[in-house]
């Protein structure tokens, strides 16, 4: 099947230009800042709540959603500081009342993030040991590094094909079966993946995103207006469009898929 996603068959730098339509991705976090400035700040707490929450509880159902609850939580804040000092007034009182109020909220947000990210690596400081002129010969700044991709290779699903996991995948009844017996629905009849069978990619209905499944760890996730660029290293790289740098899995999910 002819699938219109980015084919990225060449070298692929990291670094992209700047599209003069990249302000359009701030639109809706823009307006989520307003909604929750016109919203009573009661009820913008609660929101706030809600998604801190849904971050916490890191085995539920919203686990795919990381990235745009984090999102949510940094652009809400300064929403819900105006909707407190449009609520109190704009007199001394109410603006020592929401400056404390942002002290409180972003020292909270802070930690939240630290929490989340406790598990990833860190970059190792530099030992107290070394001399001063391997420190000065050293190469100033990051190393560059150049990608290259392998282009996707979209496999129909109409005649069945073969899992490298076991078994065979298969279009039947308006969604994609799997060996396991598991249906797919919204997605179309066809698919890339791996060698080794761990990364499967669907197309979503309407060509609005992919359907990425990560079966090491029985993780779905559902990732609208992205593409499958192709893929490096056994891993998919995926992007907004053709103007758009495509970024690895691991960036696009928001944590750490090394193991």
């Amino acid at each position: 099947m002819d699938a219109h996603v980015p084919q990225c068959t060449g070298v692929v730098r990291l670094s992209a230009p700047a599209s003069p339509r990249r302000w359009l991705a701030w639109l809706p976090a823009l307006a989520w800042l307003l909604l929750l400035a016109a919203l009573p700040w009661w009820l913008g707490l609660s929101l706030l709540l809600a998604c801190a929450l849904a971050l916490l509880w890191r085995g539920g159902p919203l686990r795919e959603y990381a990235a745009l609850l984090r999102r949510a939580l940094r652009w809400g804040l300064p929403g819900l500081l105006l909707a407190v000092l449009r609520t109190f007034g704009a007199d001394a009182l109410a603006w020592l009342l929401t400056l404390l109020a942002a002290l409180a909220g972003f020292s909270l947000l802070v930690l939240l993030e630290n929490w989340l990210d406790r598990g990833k690596p860190r970059e190792p400081s530099p030992s107290p040991a070394d001399e001063w002129p391997e420190l000065a010969l050293a190469p100033i700044g990051p190393t560059g590094a150049i990608i290259e991709l392998r282009a996707p290779q979209w496999r129909p699903l109409q005649g069945g094909l073969a899992d490298p996991l076991g078994g065979e995948l298969r279009w039947s009844d308006e969604a994609v079966r799997l060996a396991d017996g598991q249906r797919l629905y919204g997605v179309e009849p066809c698919c890339d993946l791996d060698a080794e069978g761990r990364w499967l990619v669907l197309p979503m209905a309407g060509r609005r995103g992919v359907l990425l499944l990560d079966r090491r760890h029985d993780r779905r996730h559902r990732l609208r207006g992205w593409l499958l660029a192709g893929w490096h290293e056994g891993q998919p790289w995926l992007s907004r469009g053709e103007e758009r740098a495509p970024l690895a899995v691991n960036h696009v999910l928001g944590h750490d898929e090394g193991d």
